[in-house]
């Protein structure tokens, strides 16, 4: 073990994370070693781990203290924020900061950023193509992570920028699996018209990233995207038709509809889909999906993800 690159790993029990750290462990003879971070080791989600070999340590992103003691030796580490646990661009910027500050002082070799696109770069403020949120952003979720890339740029610490897409997960875990109408029939809810979404199994996101590890220095200071396939709306209920046994709808709202759905950060995703839909050629043309599986030979398409987790989506019976 101590001749291996260790790689850090922020929110290892999370989506982006857990696939990282067990990409690692399923390589024991590739040349690095994995310390998989977060805020309860005691989880079972972090008992699964360290089951699997994983150095499991305490360590929370809002800490630098315990993040410079979780970098502490480390040759690379894998960053990644968690908006939905607060919905606070504010703190996003501030973990990111505290994150960066613990690389630099640990002296880290690597980081590969989970980041995305600031919208306001295409839809200023001023736009009112779609709605202003917080007073500064149009699409907070992702404008606070791309706004954060400068972030590592002015720090110092040799960074990847790894951009992600909508990730399936999501079906099962986010309440975007189909929903029942009162007929009895399922619709998958997806504002995007017949634009097509990139998308991307959450476990295939941590594999891509290992791949930007083992490209090492020459993956330094570029912007990466990747994605599993790109898809319709009614492609993606095609496919769930096929997995679920039973037909499935696409209905696709207006904007303004979705933002008006009564949960957190409705009005968020509301944009963030209007901006996929609007920007649709460059949003793709950032998500390359030859590039995704040069970094990720096990790239899954949507069908293929379906397999395994169509029987996990929290769909109620007809």
């Amino acid at each position: 073990m101590s001749d291996k690159k260790l790689i850090a790993v922020a929110g290892a029990t999370g989506a982006q994370g857990g696939g990282l750290v067990r990409s690692i462990l399923a390589d024991p003879s590739g040349e690095f070693a994995v310390r998989a971070l977060t805020r309860n080791p005691s989880s079972d989600a972090a008992r699964a781990l360290a089951d699997l070999g994983a150095e499991v340590v305490q360590a929370d992103i809002s800490d630098e203290s315990s993040m410079r003691r979780a970098f502490e030796g480390a040759y690379g580490a894998f960053c990644v924020t968690f908006f939905w646990d607060h919905l606070s661009p504010d703190q996003e910027k501030a973990d990111v900061r505290t994150m960066a500050g613990a690389a630099k002082a640990a002296g880290v070799k690597h980081v590969v950023w989970s980041t995305l696109e600031d919208t306001r770069k295409r839809v200023p403020l001023d736009d009112d193509r779609m709605p202003t949120l917080m007073e500064h952003f149009k699409v907070p979720h992702f404008d606070a992570k791309g706004e954060a890339d400068a972030i590592w740029a002015e720090s110092g610490v040799p960074t990847t920028y790894l951009l992600t897409a909508f990730y399936w997960d999501n079906l099962v875990h986010f309440g975007s699996h189909p929903q029942r109408g009162e007929d009895g029939s399922l619709a998958f809810v997806l504002p995007m018209g017949d634009a097509k979404l990139p998308g991307i199994a959450a476990e295939d996101i941590g594999k891509c990233a290992y791949g930007i590890f083992k490209l090492g220095e020459a993956m330094i200071g570029q912007r990466v995207g990747i994605a599993g396939e790109h898809l319709s709306g009614s492609e993606m209920a095609a496919a769930l038709t096929t997995a679920l046994g039973e037909p499935v709808a696409h209905y696709s709202p207006s904007w303004d509809e979705y933002r008006s759905y009564d949960f957190p950060g409705a009005d968020d995703l509301g944009n963030m889909f209007q901006y996929k839909h609007d920007f649709e050629d460059e949003f793709r043309a950032a998500r390359p999906v030859a590039r995704s599986r040069e970094l990720n030979p096990e790239l899954q398409s949507f069908s293929e993800w379906l397999v395994g987790n169509a029987g996990k989506m929290p769909i109620d019976p007809a």
